[in-house]
């Protein structure tokens, strides 16, 4: 039968004896992720007047999107477990500054190409904010880690969801292009109040890059917490995925009429639900972090009702819609924070690793999810979309239900699950 790795609680690693991290610390963090991860997300709304204004067409136009994603992706795999290798603080400013620098070739590409090449650099730098979020488990004490997660991780979703709101407004007063250029300076500024506030944090594991890779690869198959929690992440996200991708056809159609501008403002209703990230890790420090995922996977599977009496249009389906994006942002991030916390506390000294592994398969859930739903709404329309994200909330709240079962058969309880109390932490060396 297989176990889960449980690492043993370190004497040393104590708040007396660690930097910590302060509010103001947190706070950086948290906003440093949001605006990094930002910038893959500017183009959603604006590709319509990039195309036109540098004479394209409308799928290369399109793939501005596509080459995002792959950066990012890329950038998952081959530079977020490097965090595990080299310095955090060096990795975590020299990829901020590394961002702002290709944001700048985005707002200033005179043509398709270089544009394209801005983007896709863009992305591949943007997983800053993937380095940043384990960087800020390990400074966090044991007993306030899920709270921390939970709070850098509402940061980087609002990022995600306020970005194509952000977007829409500054283009209308400057152009699009003014909407990089001003992401750029933003991050330069966090790479500079990165290098001054955060301590320098490093974690020998003696692995040459080329290994490091293969064992973030091994780790899937050595953890099974990172498998079951993977795909719980996958399925989540894809959902995640699908509700956003099809939200603008449905409110730029017959039911509602939308404009783009007005269609951009549900961000900040999306963004009401990411308030959740911070409780969940609250939750998760008091041990609750299983029953956070089960308590969401429900309330996931349920949103789609609300959402597919959303497609009717008129007042109370609005009502309905609203409730339902809330309810589905909310469990969305309640699970990933949980999944977090638990991926976590496996390999204290392997978080980057661990981290590239579990948000691969977050991403991918996602990319999986967007392109379903193309397929579903051109054959069934928006409540072919709500069956579609059922069936994957059903299939959430089925592995929990198995997970669950997995963990009692195994002895449960303290047996079977690690907390944030059990994790030591790496050396640190506070350089200020």
């Amino acid at each position: 039968m297989e176990t889960e790795h449980i690492p043993e609680p370190d004497a040393g690693d104590s708040p007396a004896t660690r930097p910590g991290l302060g509010r103001g610390t947190l706070l950086l963090m948290s906003v440093a992720t949001g605006l990094s991860v930002a910038g893959n997300y500017f183009a959603q709304p604006l590709l319509d007047v990039i195309g036109r204004d540098l004479h394209l067409s409308a799928s290369t136009a399109a793939l501005v999107v596509t080459v995002a994603q792959v950066g990012y992706g890329l950038g998952l795999l081959l530079l977020v477990p490097l965090g595990d290798l080299l310095e955090r603080r060096r990795l975590a400013v020299t990829l901020t500054a590394a961002t702002a620098v290709f944001l700048t070739v985005t707002a200033s590409a005179p043509n398709a190409a270089l544009l394209l090449t801005g983007t896709a650099l863009t992305g591949l730098a943007s997983v800053a904010a993937q380095v940043v979020v384990p960087y800020a488990a390990t400074l966090a004490a044991p007993a306030e880690r899920g709270r921390t997660v939970g709070t850098v991780m509402t940061g980087l979703l609002l990022g995600i969801l306020l970005a194509r709101t952000a977007a829409g407004l500054l283009a209308e007063l400057g152009g699009w292009r003014t909407v990089y250029w001003v992401n750029a300076a933003l991050m330069l500024l966090m790479a500079v109040l990165l290098r001054l506030r955060l301590p320098a944090l490093r974690t020998t594991v003696g692995l040459r890059y080329p290994a490091l890779l293969r064992s973030t690869l091994a780790l899937f198959r050595q953890e099974p917490v990172l498998r079951w929690r993977g795909a719980l992440g996958a399925l989540t996200f894809a959902g995640f995925s699908v509700l956003w991708t099809a939200l603008a056809f449905l409110m730029s159609g017959p039911s509602y009429g939308w404009q783009e501008s007005a269609i951009g403002l549900l961000g900040l209703v999306g963004a009401a639900g990411s308030l959740s990230a911070s409780v969940a890790g609250r939750l998760a420090d008091r041990g609750l972090a299983h029953r956070v995922t089960g308590a969401a996977a429900f309330l996931l599977l349920g949103s789609w009702g609300l959402l597919a009496l959303g497609g009717a249009g008129g007042a109370w389906s609005l009502a309905a819609l609203l409730a339902g994006v809330i309810i589905l942002d909310l469990s969305a991030q309640a699970v990933h924070i949980s999944n977090q916390h638990l991926v976590y506390a496996v390999r204290p000294e392997s978080r980057n690793r661990l981290n590239s592994a579990y948000m691969t398969s977050y991403f991918v859930g996602g990319a999986v999810g967007s392109a379903l739903t193309s397929v579903v709404w051109g054959a069934a329309g928006w409540y072919g979309v709500c069956v579609l994200g059922a069936v994957l909330a059903a299939v959430v709240v089925a592995l929990w239900v198995l997970e669950r079962m997995r963990r009692r058969a195994a002895g449960g309880g303290r047996k079977g699950r690690a907390t944030a109390a059990d994790v030591p932490a790496p050396s640190l060396t506070s350089t200020r």
